[in-house]
């Protein structure tokens, strides 16, 4: 199956001349002109990366990149920005993003950060997961138990996902707050405690006995799955 990208850009000629170089790349595209169309097709459709521009008319791509992150949707980002843009540069990549490149660049450089972000372990793991009778499916943002879909909010989606993909591993809640909530200075951890309860009431057949989600004394948590 080919590996498919969603182009967001809206100087028609730059999307016109990428959206050639890529699809003789051998990649699918699909490509966007505004930042509202971008992220209805991001939000609807299963990509393995989006290219987006940060200006973009109607919804910046700063704006895409935040609201894909906090519904659940992380698919790996690569952000253009226009030469000088260090606030943007810095608020993209806090907010989600996994890369950038700054216009105006060469082709070359492009196609190669889009292949480093296709070629990371979270890129190439399978989106779908299963664990007990439950199925896990990234790209769709979708948790099911025996085929029926188990409603969960954005945050606590990053957090199971962020638990699968370090499954095995002792995670402590210091890592999940900067991970997964992106704080580097935290009030209290109980905030961590409080979206794993939450969590183990829906995935849990017994949550005061949990079989995937089990306590690290003193430390944090460990995902069992």
């Amino acid at each position: 199956m080919e590996t498919s990208v969603l182009l967001v850009e809206d100087d028609a000629g730059l999307r016109m001349t990428l959206g050639d170089r890529i699809r003789t790349e051998g990649y699918d595209l699909e490509t966007a002109a505004d930042g509202i169309d971008g992220y209805q097709k991001a939000a609807t459709n299963t990509f393995d990366l989006i290219v987006l521009d940060v200006m973009l008319p109607r919804k910046t791509g700063l704006d895409v990149c935040r609201d894909l992150r906090h519904a659940g949707i992380h698919t790996p980002i690569l952000m253009l920005t226009a030469l000088g843009q260090t606030f943007d540069k810095v608020v993209g990549l806090k907010i989600g993003a996994d890369d950038y490149v700054t216009k105006p660049f060469e082709m070359p450089e492009l196609l190669a950060r889009m292949e480093a972000l296709l070629r990371r372990p979270a890129a190439r793991e399978a989106a779908i997961y299963q664990f007990g009778s439950l199925r896990f499916d990234a790209r769709r943002a979708e948790l099911r138990r025996d085929g029926k879909l188990l409603l969960l909010s954005a945050r606590e989606f990053q957090l199971l996902r962020y638990f699968i993909e370090h499954r095995g591993e002792a995670i402590s809640r210091e890592e999940l707050l900067r991970t997964v909530w992106g704080y580097e200075f935290a009030p209290s951890s109980r905030t961590v405690d409080v979206h794993v309860a939450w969590l183990r009431q829906k995935i849990e057949e017994d949550p005061k006995q949990p079989k995937w989600i089990i306590t690290v004394h003193g430390l944090g948590y460990k995902f069992a799955g």
